[in-house]
């Protein structure tokens, strides 16, 4: 009766007890599909090998990493394409006037996901989104998917934080970006080479959907993950999620990359970049103009090859990742030794030097010394290439995942 008691007093003013605050949302986790857990750790980061280019960028220090989420893939063409579509749907809805009202009663109208958008009929209504006049090729009706922006707003906790006469409105960031992946940059990136087939096929061809998704810059990137997080979190509306899809921080990456083998310079340990059967274990290029002796002439699957021991594929060639951290020559030594980044958003007024963002885990077309783990390299965030692309973690809330 005792029991019974305490239980119906729970929540009442009345009881006189400290019992928190009730009422509260659940809160059972989550695993994304598609992602695995690497767990809270430390690790060595910087050089595990010879600095070959005596550069000095990547000096050891000791750090430690929160637990998060990472794809186990980079993204492929055919999970960016899930994002180009729905950004081609919402427009044409915008268009049409398809909208459910104000679901959420914050004078914020929805899109209405329901009804079916009869493109073959909708021309005339939906023609801004076409191709017109000299710009037809052969007369055929072709959407302009150049002309598709994602919007989306984001917070600087940076500014937030440090900035004492930042106000709301001045913390809050919006960005428009046209989210297109730059196929033409096959052609681009190689003098006298024919790599139109790539241009035509990579991203729009099913035979290569499972491949790694290119010709991305890390605006666009950066915007795919907004988007992914609007998209879980309208999935898991019941449960609160303050944690996003985002880009890994250059430290989240190497830690990830390194699968808990610790200064050893590549995914799978190393030293060797064969294993004792002579199969090279990564997808790069062995020799001079020998780019298919390890199964691929350009990208491969994303799952090719053996994960590291986390599950993680491809954590060194195939395609190079976008980091979150902005890239600096010595950013080692000014970064905490917890959870450590260096980031700058930088603007289009701002210097080109500091759009430079890091690049980790080397490419389909680098020797294999960009694929240790420890090696660092950058490109400007407004550059798209036919060899980078990204993909996504989250943050783990709590400590451990076995921690119940």
């Amino acid at each position: 009766m005792s029991a019974v008691l305490l239980l119906s007093s729970c929540g009442k003013q009345e009881s006189g007890q400290l019992i928190g605050s009730q009422n509260r949302p659940k809160w059972g986790g989550f695993n994304p599909f598609g992602m695995v857990y690497v767990p809270s750790g430390t690790l060595t980061i910087g050089q595990s090998d010879q600095d070959v280019f005596s550069t000095y960028a990547a000096r050891q220090k000791n750090i430690s990493i929160s637990g998060f989420f990472m794809d186990d893939t980079e993204i492929t063409n055919n999970e960016y394409r899930q994002f180009v579509e729905w950004v081609r749907d919402s427009t044409a809805r915008t268009i049409l006037g398809l909208t459910d009202g104000d679901p959420d009663g914050d004078g914020v109208e929805g899109l209405d996901w329901e009804t079916e958008i009869d493109w073959e009929n909708e021309g005339e209504t939906l023609g801004e989104m076409y191709y017109q006049g000299d710009m037809a090729f052969e007369g055929k009706q072709e959407l302009d998917y150049a002309g598709l922006k994602y919007k989306y707003q984001w917070i600087d906790w940076q500014k937030a934080a440090h900035d004492k006469t930042a106000t709301r409105k001045s913390i809050i960031n919006k960005a428009e970006v046209k989210i297109f992946p730059d196929t033409l940059c096959w052609i681009r990136d190689f003098t006298y080479s024919y790599n139109e087939p790539q241009t035509r096929n990579y991203f729009w061809h099913p035979a290569f959907d499972d491949y790694p998704v290119v010709g991305v810059n890390w605006k666009q990137a950066t915007a795919f993950c907004d988007w992914r997080t609007k998209l879980w979190n309208q999935f898991k509306e019941d449960e609160p999620n303050t944690e996003v899809f985002r880009l890994p921080s250059e430290a989240e990456w190497e830690y990830a990359a390194r699968g808990g083998h610790d200064i050893s310079p590549y995914p799978w340990g190393g030293p060797y970049i064969r294993n004792a059967k002579g199969c090279l274990l990564a997808n790069f290029k062995p020799g001079r103009g020998n780019y298919p002796e390890d199964g691929g002439l350009h990208t491969v699957k994303a799952d090719a090859y053996f994960p590291n021991d986390y599950g993680l594929y491809c954590m060194a060639g195939n395609v190079g990742e976008w980091t979150s951290s902005a890239f600096h020559e010595n950013a080692y030594d000014h970064e905490h030794d917890l959870n450590s980044d260096y980031r700058y958003d930088a603007q289009d007024s701002d210097p080109e030097a500091y759009k430079r963002k890091v690049i980790r885990g080397g490419s389909w077309k680098d020797i294999s010394y960009y694929c240790q783990t420890s090696t660092r390299s950058w490109e400007f965030q407004d550059t798209s290439k036919s060899y980078i692309g990204f993909r996504c973690v989250i943050t783990y809330l709590g400590r451990s995942i076995n921690d119940f």
